[in-house]
């Protein structure tokens, strides 16, 4: 089951934990149990039906290209990540 780390600022809605298994294929799929289980956690990370903006997520060490649309194997790490822009 996917392993979700969580930034400090959503830990209040999982009683402060700093990680979650849910279940999920897709990121979307893992957003959704996890505002199942951390009811709050999906309106502080999407916007509509996207990431909000500033916001990654990493799946297994790497930046997920497909947002949301993401494949998340079984055993991954997911994190949400402030985006980094550069100039």
């Amino acid at each position: 089951m996917p392993r979700v780390f969580l930034p400090p600022n959503l830990r209040p809605l999982a009683d402060g934990r700093e990680s979650v298994e849910v279940e999920g294929r897709t990121v979307r799929e893992v957003i959704a149990n996890l505002d199942a289980t951390c009811p709050g956690v999906r309106e502080r990370l999407m916007a509509g039906d996207q990431l909000k903006p500033g916001l990654a997520v990493s799946v297994g060490g790497s930046v997920a290209s497909l947002g949301i649309r993401a494949p998340v194997p079984a055993d991954a790490e997911v994190h949400f990540l402030p985006a980094i822009g550069g100039g």
